[in-house]
């Protein structure tokens, strides 16, 4: 049986966003260390050597805070640093294929930009997705424009699987992120980009575990 996607949060990591003086793993850390349970390691400029060794040192760190580590779509890499999962692109192998090679027990994370994605995702056995940009950023400005809210509910009303919001997320957007179904939220330099990762993580966190607990409170 698969890994339960038990985290609201899902932290992708960026080293060309590190504040000066401090590193990846450093960064990282103090994330963790503000209550971050999953992350996801995507530097696609490293060699494979150099990805391997900067996978070990945030798997010891994921360890030591109880958080899952996914890669990147590596599942070589994963494996070897016995992570948690991949996350795949739309130029990865399919998510059957990666399937074979992690085995049921791993998470598999896509990528995805429209609905016919996430259902192909959906029926091929993908744990969870990402779906975006929903606002501009400029890391994500060669997909295209942002999707929008009004398609970030629609895909969430219609996908079987958890759907996490990507592209320009910020703290005083997540009221209308979260209103819109979504599982929770995938960010980078809202984190990451600034010197306190881990007080920025906490507020994160205790938002959208308010907006989560007001949903509940009034769909019961």
């Amino acid at each position: 049986m698969a890994q339960k996607v038990d985290f609201s949060l899902y932290l992708i990591t960026d080293r060309s966003v590190i504040p000066p003086g401090s590193s990846l793993p450093d960064a990282v850390g103090e994330a963790l260390q503000g209550g971050v349970k999953c992350v996801q390691l995507r530097e696609k400029d490293l060699s494979p050597v150099s990805l391997f060794s900067l996978a070990l040192e945030l798997r010891e760190l994921t360890r030591r805070y109880g958080a899952k580590l996914l890669i990147n779509d590596r599942a070589d890499i994963a494996l070897a640093c016995a992570a948690d999962g991949v996350h795949l692109t739309s130029t990865s192998l399919p998510v059957g294929e990666i399937r074979k090679i992690i085995g049921p027990d791993l998470l598999i994370g896509v990528s995805t930009h429209r609905l016919d994605e996430i259902l192909t995702a959906q029926q091929d056995g993908a744990d969870f997705v990402t779906f975006g940009p929903v606002y501009f950023t400029p890391s994500k400005a060669a997909f295209g424009p942002p999707v929008g809210l009004e398609k970030l509910q629609e895909v969430c009303r219609l996908s079987a699987l958890p759907v996490f919001a990507l592209g320009g997320v910020k703290l005083e957007r997540l009221d209308e992120i979260m209103a819109s179904g979504t599982a929770g939220v995938a960010l980078i330099s809202a984190v990451l980009g600034f010197p306190d990762a881990g007080s920025r993580a906490k507020r994160f966190i205790r938002l959208l575990g308010e907006r989560k607990e007001r949903q509940g409170l009034s769909s019961a």
